[in-house]
């Protein structure tokens, strides 16, 4: 039997999805369970979001160029060391029970994730013949889903369980703030063993295609700077969302324990928003991408209206709805933004994904919200982003008359 070469590359490439997709989702646990530990506002815990994106926001630029100077290997190398090392400053951020300090680590980490979302696209689509090219990028992609899943139940099983009881005392604070080093060296042992793997395994280079460069031209495009705005709104509103979501539940839920409202119900909302990417993409061969998207963003700004007007279990299981109806809203951003840019495409493809700074921005915002009003009125921040889209969708992605394809 013929040994496939791109096996074992295709499977440590792939691993790469579920390792991004964990830390994302894990921010939400910490966002809930760093508010008791550290005596500390709903908005300054929202500030976990804001270290996380901020960090890819300003490295995932400089981690294209490095690995436009190097290789790919090396720069997914670099990315898994510094996702560790992230990880690993967990444990002196536990024993120092500093706040700035896990927002440094959470920094970190994403720093590391820029690279490997950086790389891990264009690797998948050389690990295999090019008519399945597009076959193998959904599966490599549906493991970052299945760690959406995973993640929330590990929450609850490892930070959340046993750590939920009366905070008064510090020793009860530290042993909370412990809770989180176990999953983070966990994952890092995990991320370096990867990193090994990766090393020692020959890895094909994808081609590298035109270099990165700035051109003022670029901004001629108007339905790619709506697909900036459309993108920065949405990533705003999903880190928001998911942010807050176990809070949610708890407050209008009394009763329901942290461990339940992440093991259980945001869990429920994660598979809902994979469930949702795949008939998601099923219905696009029969619904233009477009009108899919417009249609997704009303439900899903009408669904986020139901959380605010509803009450107990109603208005949470409107929110956890809206996961079904976000799953395919950055994909068919991105892939509509980018039409038609022809030369430009890589620099609006930069300019699409230096868009999710909205997740460092939005969530803070919604905590204020919810402190100042109450965690309801939250929701119409993502009300506003889910019409954006919308209106993205129906409108937005048009060229205007008289326009030029890029060559």
């Amino acid at each position: 039997m013929k040994k496939n070469p791109h096996l074992i590359p295709f499977i440590l490439v792939t691993s790469l999805f579920f390792l991004w997709g964990l830390a994302n989702i894990l921010n939400s646990a910490l966002i809930s369970h760093f508010q008791p530990v550290f005596d500390i506002s709903r908005a300054q815990a929202l500030l976990v979001e804001t270290a996380f994106y901020l960090g890819y926001f300003t490295i995932a630029v400089p981690a294209g160029l490095y690995m436009e100077k190097y290789t790919y290997k090396k720069g997914i190398i670099l990315g898994l060391l510094l996702y560790a090392i992230g990880a690993l400053l967990f444990i002196p951020a536990a024993k120092m029970l500093t706040f700035a300090f896990f927002l440094l680590a959470l920094y970190v980490i994403a720093s590391g994730l820029a690279f490997l979302e950086t790389a891990a696209n264009p690797y998948v689509t050389i690990l295999g013949p090019r008519e399945n090219a597009t076959q193998r990028l959904n599966f490599a992609q549906s493991f970052n889903g299945v760690a959406l899943v995973v993640g929330p139940y590990l929450a609850g099983l490892l930070i959340f369980s046993g750590n939920e009881g009366d905070m008064a005392t510090q020793e009860a604070k530290v042993q909370a703030a412990n809770a989180v080093v176990v999953p983070y060296v966990g994952i890092a042992v995990a991320v370096l063993v990867v990193a090994l793997l990766i090393w020692r395994t020959q890895m094909p280079e994808p081609d590298k295609g035109d270099k990165l460069k700035f051109d003022p031209a670029i901004f001629k495009f108007r339905h790619l700077m709506l697909a900036v705005l459309a993108q920065l709104l949405y990533v705003g509103a999903q880190a928001g969302l998911w942010g807050i979501t176990i809070d949610f539940v708890t407050e209008m839920m009394p009763g329901v324990s942290k461990e339940v409202a992440s093991g259980a119900y945001l869990v429920a909302g994660t598979l809902l928003f994979v469930i949702g990417r795949f008939i998601g993409t099923f219905l696009m061969s029969y619904i233009k991408d477009s009108t899919l998207l417009g249609v997704y963003g009303l439900i899903a700004a009408g669904l986020c209206l139901m959380g605010i007007m509803l009450g107990g279990a109603a208005a949470v299981y409107a929110i956890l709805a809206v996961n079904f109806f976000m799953s395919i809203m950055f994909p068919t951003i991105f892939g509509l933004g980018v039409r038609d840019l022809g030369k430009h495409t890589k620099l609006g493809s930069s300019f699409i994904i230096m868009a999710i700074v909205g997740g460092a921005v939005f969530p803070p915002i919604m905590g204020i919200l919810s402190e100042s009003v109450n965690i309801q009125a939250s929701f119409w921040i993502p009300v506003v982003s889910f019409l954006f889209v919308a209106f993205y969708g129906f409108r937005g992605y048009m060229h205007p008359k008289g326009f030029v394809a890029a060559e």
